[in-house]
């Protein structure tokens, strides 16, 4: 009966959207940046001063003076009237399915101040945050998974205005921005929410290295499995993270930085850590050809990262080498170690950008990689480039606010 009845729900929300967004109440079904309403904080509040010492900052430590929050109530209309308010604590039910069912996802998204111009603020790519967001909340069978991508933007990109003094100078420095959707749905049982809470909070932060371009070690010598075909790795949800801290853990331990997460019998490559990855190799061949693989988005298993996608996006652009989407097992990588051709390896996502990686554990023994690469490098000077203004990336990547 449970399962029919969150059938049931994800239908009739289809249904009832279609036919609002045929008439004149399109806007319950979406979210409204004209209908936004400010809050600030008294200019004189402690709560209103980033910390002077900025390279003492630490990631997910600190918070800025504001946040933005968006209800959305099923019997009122869906989505409600955006708010920008000082940080608080959540006020919701004991009983909130996102307490007991993982009803919750989010997103992980930065904010730049030019090296040039310290008035000029840019997002990266933000429509691929919006999209992923909306498509995590489809697969929780959240309501509102059809808000207007442009709309959150412009909601998102006036908070960040109003706290720009909280976001650092120098390259490397940057406002991480957290868009999250929890289920506010204040009963017990196992039923798709008919009421959620988008918020997005911010958060200083500085170089993800802080003592160099220090490449990591992996282990993939691990029991434990990140996600799998049908499952929830394509989303960004708070479950396919909770899963990963035990054998994180024993990573830690064994002195691995990481863990290179396998999949299926044949050990088939999908993720390291909480990135993307790819490998740089010389074609099996003899052909002198290199290509750039990195695992396929079609399982359904594998988080579709905003970096990676830059990363294909660039390389086919340079055209100097082929980029693949591919199933890569460890022992095809192990091969290509052991004859040479392996050139490099990196992790890519937001929080690093990449992130080189020297060596793999693997059925004892670790597979050493040379690291950090030319590659490896050329990447992240280029993103970052782009991300505060010192190079023309593609249009629409470094979209001003």
């Amino acid at each position: 009966m449970m399962l029919q009845s969150c059938l049931s729900r994800c239908f009739l929300r289809t249904t009832r959207s279609t036919i609002l967004n045929n008439t004149s109440t399109t806007y319950h079904r979406s979210i409204s940046s004209a209908k936004l309403t400010i809050s600030p904080i008294p200019t004189d509040s402690p709560q209103n001063h980033m910390p002077q010492n900025k390279q003492d900052l630490q990631f997910g430590k600190v918070f800025s003076s504001h946040m933005l929050q968006i209800p959305y109530k099923e019997n009122s209309g869906g989505w409600q009237s955006p708010e920008i308010v000082p940080y608080h604590d959540l006020k919701i039910s004991p009983a909130a399915s996102s307490l007991h069912y993982g009803l919750q996802c989010f997103e992980g998204m930065k904010a730049y101040k030019s090296v040039n111009d310290s008035n000029d603020i840019r997002l990266f790519r933000p429509q691929l945050n919006m999209k992923r967001l909306s498509n995590s909340m489809d697969r929780l069978c959240m309501p509102g998974s059809d808000f207007n991508p442009e709309e959150l933007i412009d909601c998102i990109a006036k908070l960040v205005r109003l706290d720009q003094d909280w976001i650092p100078t120098e390259e490397g420095y940057s406002l991480y921005i957290r868009p999250t959707v929890i289920s506010t749905h204040p009963y017990l049982g196992v039923a798709a929410p008919n009421e959620i809470l988008l918020y997005v909070i911010t958060c200083p932060v500085g170089p993800y290295y802080t003592s160099g371009f220090a490449p990591v070690r992996l282990t993939a010598d691990t029991p434990y499995v990140r996600a799998w075909p049908g499952g929830t790795g394509a989303a960004k949800v708070g479950g396919n993270y909770a899963g990963c801290m035990k054998p994180q853990k024993h990573a830690n331990k064994k002195g691995y930085s990481q863990i290179l997460w396998l999949f299926g019998e044949e050990g088939e490559i999908t993720e390291v850590g909480a990135m993307n990855v790819f490998f740089f190799l010389e074609k099996e061949d003899g052909s002198k050809g290199r290509e750039l693989v990195t695992p396929p988005l079609t399982r359904g298993d594998i988080l579709p990262g905003v970096t990676r996608q830059s990363i294909i996006d660039l390389s086919k652009s340079w055209g100097e080498f082929d980029v693949v989407e591919r199933s890569i097992t460890l022992p095809e990588v192990r091969k290509a170690a052991s004859e040479g051709r392996l050139i490099e390896a990196f992790g890519a996502g937001t929080a690093a950008v990449v992130t080189p990686i020297s060596a793999i554990e693997y059925e004892g023994s670790d597979i050493e990689i040379p690291a950090p690469g030319d590659l490896t490098h050329r990447f992240f000077s280029d993103l970052m480039g782009i991300q505060y203004g010192r190079i023309d990336g593609p249009d629409g990547w470094s979209v001003k606010i």
